[in-house]
């Protein structure tokens, strides 16, 4: 069997035998195999283990359809060699120690190279490429700043992100030189990435959402663009990704990326209009529908299909990850079927 590059020539908008599927955390809880490994090591210890974390990283590969294999790691790996000390704390996800409030605290920060300091992710990287023998792609992946910055400014997950805007509008230039770091950081560490293996990178803008488009415009988008730029120069293809985006999408297009996701907030076809069609778009199923009938979820699959009306550049995927809860098998046939459709 030849080398899988369906991901690939659909990040590049060329045509392709049946629409590539990949699906935003697909290694983890809700595989039993995952869990397994969870049982007896803690989700840093994972990240931290390159043997573990390429086990955990060919889990999906071997049971389900997907066109690409994701890294397992995490978005805030980077924050502890910064001085940002972190940790998952269980039913709460990750707590900042001490989280970053105001100038000072900026200042103490340091910036790293990311070769030394993560080097057991470059490990990892490595490690995944030499035993998928090419199956199927590898997808690397980094935070942008202003959900780094979230995380690091409210001590963990936020739904109203009121510290961050408030140190955002209050004191810009504090903001601004965080995410500049944040930028140098992300941007270094993709390149080591990609010069480890990646084959695609993605940039996860996960709470972006929180952000009005002018406000998308002024304090996100020049950080966000200088990563992806220094992405871009390697030559892998670059996927812009972020969740509440309907109103971003056409700016953050501006931002930059080869692909741009988009979450289940917006039809498909609505939002590649926005995009423009000189870029692939990945997305964009609710992860929700996962956990319902057979039969909803596919013609759910179906919608997306339809409104993609076959146009070279689209890769299916979730409009987030995949939820804890969601049964294997749904996984399993949600892939089966997009292949199936021509």
């Amino acid at each position: 069997m030849g080398v899988n590059d369906r991901f690939l020539r659909a990040c590049r908008r060329e045509p392709v035998d049946a629409t590539p599927v990949w699906f935003m955390r697909q290694a983890g809880r809700y595989m039993p195999e995952y869990r397994a490994i969870r049982a007896r090591h803690t989700l840093l210890d994972i990240c931290r283990q390159p043997e573990l974390a390429t086990q955990v990283t060919l889990q999906p590969v071997d049971r389900i359809d997907v066109d690409a294999a994701i890294l397992f790691s995490d978005l805030l790996l980077l924050l502890a060699p910064m001085g940002i000390p972190f940790d998952f704390v269980k039913g709460e996800g990750p707590v900042i120690e001490r989280p970053v409030r105001t100038a000072d605290d900026v200042d103490h920060l340091r910036q790293f190279e990311p070769r030394d300091e993560l080097s057991h992710v470059l490990e990892t990287i490595r490690l995944v490429r030499k035993e998928l023998e090419g199956r199927v792609p590898l997808i690397g992946f980094a935070g942008a700043p202003f959900t780094l910055a979230s995380y690091a400014i409210e001590g963990g997950p936020s739904s109203h992100y009121a510290k961050t805007k408030a140190l955002m509008y209050g004191e810009p230039k504090v903001w601004h030189k965080l995410c500049d770091m944040f930028a140098t950081i992300v941007g270094d560490y993709l390149v080591a990435q990609v010069e480890a293996g990646v084959q695609a990178v993605q940039i996860f803008d996960s709470w972006v959402g929180a952000l009005s488009p002018d406000d998308y415009r002024e304090f996100a988008l020049p950080h966000t663009s200088r990563i992806l730029e220094a992405a871009k120069a390697t030559g892998v293809p670059v996927i812009h990704f972020g969740t509440g985006t309907a109103t971003l999408l056409e700016t953050m297009a501006t931002a930059g990326g080869d692909v741009i996701g988009a979450d289940w907030r917006i039809p498909l076809d609505d939002a590649w209009q926005l995009i423009g069609h000189d870029r692939a778009i990945q997305g964009n199923l609710d992860p929700t529908l996962l956990l319902g009938p057979l039969d909803r979820m596919m013609d759910g699959a179906g919608d997306i299909l339809r409104r993609a009306a076959g146009r070279p550049g689209h890769i299916f995927n979730l409009g987030h990850g995949i939820l804890p809860e969601t049964p294997v098998e749904n996984v399993q046939a949600l892939a089966r079927f997009v292949h199936g459709q021509r």
